[in-house]
């Protein structure tokens, strides 16, 4: 841990008798990582915010309460992941762990073809993560270790640099919780159906407002058959992009459809290291507009990799800020 001043305990200084506290201890700011936004604590209603018509989970609303904390913009985007790869096959930075190989963290090109029979997903699997045409697309094929560990890197990578400055380290880099995923889905809309409101996919001019299956066989209505570069829709109310469509994000949480009365109702996360299914959330690309619904939970078993699913970071907010307001 990176120390400043007079370090941990401060010795060598006098305090004359009296309970001052220990010097060289301030000067600490928490400053917005570059890219993540600004999610203010607050309570909302957890729970389908609509009819659950495929009976996926227990429908309940539960009252939660979440501290403040930052996300990232969009998606994490195929050259950002990059940078993470270029240093694991460099080796200047990532100590791999057991079990891990750097193949196992390296995009799965071939979901493009697996993931869909009788599909020609060939010009992707070829060109999705390695061409530069794609790089502001988001990352897939990417499972949910794979997710966790960049989390693991991004938090090195940054507090390395901060270490050689002289400065203290910022809170680890993570996957939201389910819980912190949805309150900021909804952007201060409480029981909102959609990231943008209610109740509708299409805004006054007919546009669709995210990049989903709108019917039967019909993927480009919304301008896209695939994957879209992220942040191409309008954002949230808390200035989030792609919280619907586009990619389903990996959540911290494990699977259990009926977690939202379990869990507490502060900062709830749902841990069973036992469980292999891991939830989703946002719906994709490829997904009809119920998966799309702020509420909606899914899952993916936590080795899997899929062409609709990639994720975005969050870091919890600590003490004082700088250069912005919650």
């Amino acid at each position: 841990m990176a120390l400043q001043g007079c370090g941990l305990f401060g010795g060598g200084y006098d305090d004359g008798g009296e309970l001052v506290g220990v010097p060289g201890r301030e000067g600490w700011e928490l400053t917005r990582p570059f890219g993540m936004a600004a999610i203010p604590a607050g309570t909302f209603h957890m729970g389908q915010a609509d009819e659950d018509i495929a009976a996926t989970q227990i429908n309940f609303n539960k009252q939660i309460t979440i501290g403040g904390f930052f996300m990232d913009e969009t998606e994490i985007t195929n050259n950002e992941y990059r940078q993470f790869v270029v240093e694991l096959t460099e080796g200047s930075e990532v100590d791999l762990p057991s079990g891990f190989a750097i193949e196992d963290l390296i995009p799965d090109t071939t979901v493009w073809v697996d993931d869909y029979t009788h599909h020609m997903g060939d010009p992707l699997m070829v060109y999705y993560w390695s061409h530069p045409a794609f790089d502001d697309y988001p990352v897939v094929g990417v499972d949910w270790e794979a997710a966790k560990y960049f989390t693991k890197w991004r938090t090195d990578h940054l507090n390395s640099s901060r270490d050689e400055r002289g400065l203290f380290p910022m809170p680890n880099f993570r996957l939201p919780s389910e819980a912190e995923w949805e309150y900021a889905a909804r952007g201060g809309r409480d029981q909102a159906t959609y990231p943008w409101g209610n109740p509708y996919i299409r805004n006054l001019k007919g546009c669709l407002l995210a990049n989903f299956k709108p019917g039967r066989g019909n993927y480009f209505d919304d301008g896209y058959a695939y994957t879209s570069p992220v942040g191409r829709y309008f954002s949230n109310d808390y200035g989030l992009f792609d919280m619907a469509g586009n990619v389903a994000e990996w959540t911290e949480d494990a699977y259990n459809p009926s977690a939202v009365p379990l869990v507490w109702d502060l900062n709830p996360t749902y841990f069973d290291e036992d469980e292999p299914r891991k939830v989703i959330r946002g719906g994709s690309w490829k997904d009809i507009a119920f998966f799309l619904q702020t509420g909606t939970k899914s899952y993916e078993y936590k080795d899997t990799a899929r062409a609709s699913i990639g994720f975005r970071c969050a870091m919890t907010y600590l003490g004082r800020s700088s250069g912005y307001e919650f």
